[in-house]
């Protein structure tokens, strides 16, 4: 099976880091996506599980497997 990133708000370079679509200007979260999504050049290395609000939490969507400075497409900003 081969590995892609899937074309949703986490990975679009119109994604604000508060989760906010500049294209759109709404709130979104990973599990949106549309017509306008663009792809961010790379990977943002700096949603890590050090600074996701989900990590160690009921929320997390990896809990076995979450790391300290793990990259997440489930991460989420603390603030």
């Amino acid at each position: 099976m081969p590995i892609r990133l899937a074309t949703n708000c986490g990975h679009c370079s119109a994604l604000s880091s508060s989760n906010h679509c500049k294209v759109h200007d709404i709130r979104v979260n990973e599990h949106y996506t549309c017509d306008r999504f663009s792809m961010m050049p790379k990977l943002d290395a700096t949603r890590h599980c050090n600074n996701c609000a989900r990590f160690k939490t009921e929320a997390c969507a990896h809990p076995s497997k979450a790391a300290e400075g793990m990259l997440c497409a489930s991460w989420a900003p603390q603030a």
